[in-house]
């Protein structure tokens, strides 16, 4: 079979793919779908932008579906967790946050796709979640990712050597480091040293790129004529959940009318994608967050009420 050309992984597709390797090696999956009727709850979003003149202020569908997935976690804190695991001992047991921090896949400026850490965005007002989601894109704009994800990478081997992962870490160092058409480039020399002059305010650094607590993928942002929605979706460990959210679109629904009778009505729908560890949690443990959102799609106007 001919091809026309080979393509030999960047230190970022080396990472995503080592990692969703391990997800789906160790974890059982479950999934759900939570469909959320947004036609009211859109109109309540252009309410938050009412008098917003400047773009880069204007509170997006994004962001405010990233605070209905944290307030859905609030009550449901088993999905804001970290899990330990021995199969061969039969332990295992779980870490709790009293934060939540969100890895949030984003395109970069060169069109790259990497996943960032928003740090703490449960307390965080929707202005304050919009702050922070646009100093990340302005600071991604400063970084050189290999430098960034190699950090990473390099944290991660070292974290594996102290652990006793010998082989994994002399593998990972053969992988990434032997010269050949499989070696990540990093900077050397006055390149390095102008790029680590930049003050870590103003460029992304490990911090950005670590671990959150839970991961939100929104591919409606990606494609909002996106048809359907996503039926699986990987987690990565030692996180317990992942969420993608889908495109909003158009659907035939049953309502009630004032009198109690049922009619199919056209309704925008945005399907939520809900995958969690089966070691870790029941489809129980779900169902506070699920009522969450039932509360919050509801009543939509609570939204206002993080604004600020």
């Amino acid at each position: 079979m001919a091809h026309y050309k080979t393509e030999h992984f960047g230190i970022a597709r080396k990472i995503v793919s080592n990692m969703t390797a391990q997800s789906w090696k160790e974890i059982p999956h479950a999934t759900l779908m939570y469909d959320a009727d947004v036609t009211e709850f859109f109109d309540v979003i252009k309410k938050l932008n009412e008098g917003v003149e400047d773009k880069s202020e204007k509170i997006t569908i994004n962001t405010v579906m990233l605070k209905v997935i944290c307030e859905g976690l609030k009550v449901a804190p088993k999905m804001n967790t970290h899990l330990e695991f021995n199969r061969h001992l039969v332990r295992g047991s779980l870490k709790c946050f009293n934060h939540i921090d969100i890895s949030m896949p984003m395109v970069l400026p060169s069109g790259e796709m990497m996943t960032v850490n928003l740090h703490d965005m449960g307390s965080k007002s929707l202005k304050e979640m919009t702050n922070t989601i646009n100093n990340t894109i302005t600071r991604a704009k400063n970084s050189d990712m290999n430098e960034v994800m190699y950090e990473v990478s390099l944290s991660d081997t070292l974290t594996g050597l102290s652990q006793g992962k010998v082989l994994q870490a002399v593998r990972r160092l053969y992988g990434s480091k032997m010269p050949g058409k499989h070696q990540v480039k990093t900077l050397s020399g006055d390149a390095k040293k102008e790029y680590y002059s930049i003050p870590v305010s103003k460029r992304l650094t490990k911090h950005d790129i670590e671990q959150g607590t839970t991961t939100i993928s929104n591919l409606g942002s990606i494609y909002r004529e996106q048809k359907g929605f996503c039926a699986l979706l990987e987690i990565i460990p030692p996180q317990t959940t992942a969420f993608a959210i889908n495109a909003a679109q158009k659907r035939p629904t049953v309502v009630e009318d004032e009198n109690g009778n049922e009619k199919i009505v056209t309704r925008m729908i945005m399907p939520i994608t809900i995958a969690f560890d089966h070691r870790a949690l029941d489809y129980g443990d779900v169902v506070p967050f699920m009522k969450k959102l039932d509360e919050i799609f509801a009543n939509p106007e609570c939204i206002l009420d993080w604004k600020e």
